[in-house]
């Protein structure tokens, strides 16, 4: 059916993809993950393929059985979104659930007043074309033109809705058997070429890319790297080769003696800088990076821990127990190819810190969360914070639940921990809010109608501007209800996707100096990093009868982290099934995904972290290689 009805609430999403999978006895969840791929590589050649842009995303969304409105679209297509990834697409379908038959029919009757069956042409162009999210004419007219469906200047709903519901579902089955036989062409091509890749293959490490799996035992273990495990049973259909990996992990004691306390080292130099995560509406995790600098060659201690703020009585700081870790890397002549020095995995209750003799010279520190605590988290808000009140004179002022909020932001922002902020702190505030820089003369128009000291702006000074800004739209909250959301506040004013944190240098023979650079995405230098000190501190598994393929697993403490090798020259998928492990959480919020990881590449697979601190987690994992 040619007819976009994707942009009005009265013709809700398209039917769930129940077409039976080509392969037998799937899991729900593992189902659910053919059926995104089935819909993404009808749209995309393969699924390393990014979406770049707003319609890409709702016809791919078309695809998978949604009907998404531009609401819908917008919600996960921001103005700050350039790209989104096959993982991405996942997620939203688990949000976006589709609709059935039921409640097609539903809206239709609800526009039915005499309930004869049908809608007047002429009434369904008014209702489609000016309520809710509206449609265009030519949407319309291409419902009202459909022979089968209408007669006499009437639309039959339930024949359409018989139409609708049909289409959709040989839509998802003709992408299911388009992957299917894709699947067959692929497993006869790499059949041949496995056997020229493993007869060469010597030890691991690469670039960073996507998915592993495959069985091997631990003779066959080459290098580092680790456990990791893939997302298909070993009775599944289409896997050439597995590796199951096993790890059970006490429960936290939040502990480690070779983590130097600060209190040892209060005679050393100490320099601090304060920063942030922040959940982006698609899941991505942006943060501030650091250059450092050290002038002499010196013994240095580095930490890293979430920020304890004021809170209102009866407020949760859920940020408190996200996982925070610092990179290290040390800056050559160029930057481009920086190398890691260090990694802040000694922990001491929420603090992570890292100690060692660095050369002098100038070094990037990169934030760095799992994801695993820092998701989106829907939760029922029963009432919304007021922002403003007018008083008996008329005139507007800030809640007392508003200037708590404003507070905590200021402290956020201000990086340094003066109490006051430079142009440079509050730039990082308004690219996070708006996009936007504040330049010198706005700036300097700002200082003088806003109290500062030093040139720089004031904790009151920061509150008047938010004040001027609610006296600019007469009291109308929503511009100021724009920067909370963008910085992780909710509408109950709780601070649920973002991660405030406090990083601290403390240096033996020299002061440290720290500066923030950036406020973006994991940078590619970021996942190298991690990739790196992977392979490096962990135990690597060779897929048995795949030796191209490896699984590379670093454990600590407090988390595990898998990174697969990919040293054929074709691209693989590997399935990733964490159905067995106990009390795990892990960054995808999935416990069967898959991955594709390019040629000659490497990248991370999961994190994984326990749900309860306090209890034994299990960590049971099996990749296998899907051909």
């Amino acid at each position: 059916m040619a007819s976009n009805t994707g942009s009005n609430p009265f013709l809700p999403s398209q039917k769930a993809m129940a077409s039976e999978s080509p392969r037998a006895k799937k899991s729900e969840e593992e189902t659910f993950y053919v059926n995104c791929r089935a819909a993404y590589l009808t749209v995309f050649k393969s699924s390393l393929e990014n979406i770049k842009s707003k319609e890409q995303l709702c016809l791919v969304l078309q695809q998978a059985g949604r009907n998404p409105s531009q609401k819908t679209v917008n919600k996960y297509w921001t103005p700050q979104t350039t790209t989104l990834n096959f993982d991405d697409f996942c997620v939203i379908l688990k949000k976006e659930k589709p609709a059935t038959k039921t409640d097609l029919l539903q809206a239709f009757i609800k526009l039915d007043k005499n309930n004869e069956g049908t809608i007047l042409h002429p009434e369904l162009h008014k209702i489609l074309t000016t309520r809710g999210e509206k449609m265009t004419a030519d949407e319309v007219n291409a419902i009202t033109k459909l022979a089968d469906v209408n007669s006499g200047g009437k639309l039959d709903y339930k024949k359409f809705c018989n139409l609708y519901m049909a289409t959709n579902e040989q839509c998802c089955k003709t992408a299911l058997e388009k992957l299917e036989v894709d699947t067959r062409v692929m497993r006869q091509q790499f059949g041949s070429q496995v056997e020229i890749s493993t007869e060469g293959a010597t030890s691991p490490i690469s670039k960073p890319s996507p998915r592993t799996a495959r069985k091997t035992d631990h003779k066959a273990t080459p290098r580092r790297g680790e456990n990791r495990t893939s997302s298909r049973p070993s009775s599944a259909q289409g896997c050439k080769a597995s590796i199951s990996s096993t790890m059970s992990m006490g429960a936290s004691s939040n502990k480690n003696s070779k983590l130097i306390e600060p209190n040892t080292v209060k005679e050393w130099q100490c320099a601090q800088s304060k920063g942030c995560f922040y959940l982006e509406e698609d899941g991505t995790i942006i943060s501030h990076s650091y250059r450092m600098h050290l002038l002499q060659k010196s013994t240095v201690c580095i930490t890293i821990k979430p920020l304890s703020l004021s809170q209102l009585e009866g407020k949760p700081s859920p940020w408190l127990s996200v996982d925070t870790a610092l990179y290290v890397l040390k800056e050559n002549e160029s930057q481009e190819n920086l190398q890691l020095v260090g990694l802040t995995d000694q922990q001491n209750k929420e603090m992570y810190g890292w100690k060692g003799e660095l050369g002098s010279g100038f070094y990037w520190l990169l934030p760095f969360t799992t994801g695993c605590r820092l998701k989106k988290v829907k939760k029922q808000i029963t009432r919304e914070v007021k922002l403003v009140y007018r008083g008996e004179d008329g005139e507007l002022g800030l809640t007392k639940e508003f200037r708590t909020a404003l507070s905590n932001i200021f402290e956020v922002i201000d990086l340094d921990g003066n109490g006051l902020l430079s142009l440079d702190e509050y730039n990082f505030f308004e690219l996070r809010t708006s996009g936007e820089k504040c330049d010198e003369e706005a700036w300097a128009i700002c200082k003088e109608n806003f109290d500062t000291k030093k040139n720089e702006l004031t904790r009151q000074g920061f509150m008047d501007l938010n004040l001027m800004e609610a006296n600019d739209r007469e009291g109308n909250p929503s511009d100021l209800w724009v920067t909370l959301l963008s910085l992780g506040f909710n509408k109950a004013l709780e601070m649920t996707e973002a991660c405030p944190f406090v990083i601290d240098i403390y240096a033996e023979k020299c002061k440290p100096r720290i500066k923030p650079v950036h406020l973006e995405a994991n940078s590619g230098q970021l996942n190298r990093a991690i990739c790196k000190s992977v392979v490096n501190q962990g135990e690597a598994k060779v897929m048995d009868g795949c030796e191209s393929i490896i699984v590379h697993t670093y454990r600590s403490e407090a988390r595990i982290t898998s990174v697969i090798e990919n040293k054929s020259e074709n691209k693989v998928i590997i399935h990733v099934n964490n159905e067995q492990s106990k009390n795990c959480i892990n960054n995808r919020g999935l416990n069967i995904f898959a991955v594709e990881v390019a040629p000659k590449s490497m990248m991370v697979c999961q994190h994984v972290m326990p749900l309860n601190e306090q209890e034994e987690w299990i960590y049971n994992c099996t990749h296998s290689l899907l051909l």
